[in-house]
């Protein structure tokens, strides 16, 4: 299901306009997690380069450009030294990276990478409240409108299933790849109703009729649970209440 091809497509754009500059590609998120659909998700694609400044990276326009024109998001490029200086401000994002990717060209540059986990909680517990805090603010402007309030369902329930599977890491849990697992796995862990997730992603992808649910149902279900997660997690952070991390 996923296309290669384009894929391939785009590193060889990406080496005829960086050259020497290019150090890897990797490709990460749901295309090597299986849970990629061609429908709605992206191919995410990392990129390593030596050279990052301005003139290095407009030489990369070209191939980016294409690769927008294929209805993908932009990769992302970082040099080495940028990503060992991250790895404490990044840690979620390299943290996945790290665990699940599938390297395109050049040397795998993140097997040997070391992430502290010290500064991991506290980045968790930013990021589920920020969240929260932004849906409040987009729920009122969706309000009244079934397919705003759809689209911002449909949008926000992958942020907050990789937030439940490293709240599950910040509790000393194993964590599953999958998002529906680990929306499962928490909700078995602290006790919410998981049912308005799986039945947001079910309309994302595809296997459920949004007609025939209720909107402002699911998302007052939904929005209940992720208000319950985040006061939970926070308090059994807050307390010590954890495993090993």
């Amino acid at each position: 299901m996923i296309p290669d091809k384009k894929l391939n497509d785009f590193v060889s754009r990406l080496r005829d306009a960086a050259g020497a500059n290019l150090e890897s590609v990797v490709l990460f998120g749901s295309a090597v997690t299986g849970e990629f659909h061609p429908e709605f998700s992206n191919l995410n694609v990392f990129c390593v380069i030596r050279d990052s400044s301005f003139a290095a990276l407009q030489s990369l326009a070209p191939a980016v450009k294409w690769w927008d024109g294929q209805k993908q998001p932009p990769p992302l490029f970082m040099t080495r030294d940028e990503i060992g200086r991250s790895t404490d401000v990044f840690t979620i994002e390299l943290m996945d990276i790290k665990e699940h990717h599938r390297v395109l060209f050049g040397e795998d540059v993140l097997r040997g990478l070391t992430i502290p986990t010290k500064l991991h909680r506290i980045q968790v517990e930013y990021e589920l409240g920020e969240k929260l805090a932004l849906l409040r603010q987009h729920m009122l402007l969706s309000s009244g409108n079934d397919a705003r309030m759809w689209d911002l369902l449909t949008r926000s329930v992958s942020s907050f299933a990789t937030l439940f599977r490293h709240a599950l890491i910040v509790l000393g849990k194993k964590a599953p790849a999958g998002k529906r697992e680990a929306v499962q796995e928490l909700s078995k862990e602290i006790g919410f109703d998981g049912s308005p997730f799986m039945q947001v992603l079910d309309v994302r992808e595809q296997k459920l009729d949004r007609k025939k649910l209720d909107v402002a149902d699911v998302f007052s279900r939904y929005f209940a649970a992720l208000q319950q997660v985040v006061t939970t997690v926070d308090s059994m952070l807050d307390s010590g209440n954890t495993g090993p991390v």
